[in-house]
């Protein structure tokens, strides 16, 4: 007996800081699929439609069995078709609310529905990523949300490469986010907004419990403050190499590889290979 499931997040902990894959994580995750029955399954706060180039290197587009966790667990999805089987998003009123205050702010909006991505505001830092992710991005014309509001909402985010300044404005958004909007933090440059119950870690429960796998045969990998939440119900908490402070201070393992050098890799020929 050993673990059949790997729950990982893509930005800064699969990804390098070109977002790609790399051979090594490829092939010990392709090995672990193959020879040991392993499922590998994206953890992360982009849409399922924002991964499909990540799906198509790891050899999991299109496949029927496969999943992928999304939006920060406000999605579950099949990759065969990219068949949405649990969505869990903000109503519309409360995006609008939190898009508003954003106007306010120093910050770059993005706007998720299931399929599309919005951006507001672009900062210099925001285009530099995001021409670099080559992403199918909307920037609509006029700070106005209004033509969304017949459309499921995924969630919303801030960004701002500031992230102290993105914490201090949790104060600012108690009125309008307490007890109904869950926030947490990515990328050292996101601040999320999900609907409350909505996190990564849910998600693997909701996951686990559809295909019966014990959560104690799962491995969480991860680096920021989006990713505590899985990490803290999986078997096994692994955390990369550059994860900030308080996601190493609740793994089981942290890598010595960073993202840029083969974290799964390194988790997998330890955990799964037990050639560590």
């Amino acid at each position: 007996m050993g673990y059949k499931l790997i729950a990982c997040d893509l930005d800064e902990t699969l990804l390098s800081d070109d977002h790609i894959v790399g051979k090594k994580n490829h092939d010990a995750i392709l090995k672990a699929r193959k020879e040991y029955g392993v499922k590998f399954v994206p953890a992360t706060g982009r849409g399922f439609m924002q991964i499909q180039s990540v799906l198509e290197e790891l050899e999991l587009n299109d496949l029927e069995g496969e999943y992928v966790i999304s939006f920060n667990g406000g999605a579950l999805s099949e990759n065969k078709s990219n068949r949405i089987i649990e969505f869990n998003g903000l109503p519309f009123e409360k995006m609008k609310e939190i898009f508003e205050m954003g106007l306010n702010f120093d910050v770059c909006q993005h706007i998720y529905t299931p399929d599309k991505l919005y951006v507001f505001n672009l900062s210099e830092s925001e285009k530099k990523r995001l021409a670099h992710l080559k992403l199918d991005i909307i920037y609509p014309k006029e700070n106005n949300v209004d033509f969304l509001k017949d459309v499921p909402i995924a969630k919303i985010l801030y960004q701002n490469i500031d992230v102290p300044y993105l914490m201090s404005l949790e104060d600012k958004l108690k009125s309008i986010t307490d007890g109904c909007v869950a926030i947490s933090y990515s990328s050292n440059r996101y601040m999320e907004f999900n609907a409350v119950g909505v996190d990564k870690g849910q998600g693997l429960i909701d996951l686990v419990n559809k295909l019966g796998i014990d959560i104690e045969d799962t491995i969480a990998v991860g680096d920021n403050y989006n990713d505590l939440s899985m990490l803290k119900v999986a078997g096994l908490a692994v955390g990369a190499n550059n994860a900030v402070d308080d996601v190493k201070a609740v793994c089981d393992y942290v890598t010595q590889a960073n993202n840029n050098e083969g974290v799964v890799a390194e988790l997998i020929e330890r955990y799964i290979f037990n050639e560590i």
